[in-house]
């Protein structure tokens, strides 16, 4: 008589409980840490509505013409950025849609790029805490 891989085999213990490796990985992955959701994050987005585009990338910038500035948020790890993830909503600045592109899909280097955010980052934090009514050590 041939068995099949999913009958039990007569006589042999078998054990409820997970392998050692097993736990170890359930573990890790309760213990991850827990997104903000998107209620929690829309106020740093909701404070980019109305303004002006603070890239300001020379020779690419069209300003807020028609309504089109939006958050930009940071490429940059230290900010949360992932692979296939976003940077945190508090990392974001107001952008038009061609500053934003070019700090995505640009041609310059990351470096420069980087360099554009931070400066931009840098002016708008202020701004975003005002208009938030935090206070700037509360807003970082």
């Amino acid at each position: 008589m041939k068995r099949s891989a999913f009958q039990r085999k007569p006589g042999k213990q078998y054990s409820k409980i997970a392998s050692r490796s097993t736990m170890q990985q359930r573990a890790k992955i309760k213990a991850r840490v827990k997104k903000p959701t998107v209620a929690e994050g829309s106020k740093y987005l909701a404070a980019c509505r109305g303004e002006r585009c603070f890239l300001a990338v020379p020779g690419v910038c069209i300003g807020s013409v028609g309504g089109t500035v939006v958050p930009a948020h940071s490429n940059q790890g230290r900010h949360g950025k992932g692979m296939g993830i976003k940077a945190r909503h508090e990392f974001t600045v107001p952008g038009c849609m061609t500053c934003h592109a070019w700090i995505d899909w640009g041609n310059a280097s990351r470096e420069v790029k980087f360099a554009t955010w931070d400066r931009a980052y840098e002016r708008w934090e202020p701004v975003r805490a005002r208009k938030m009514g935090l206070k700037e050590e509360e807003a970082a």
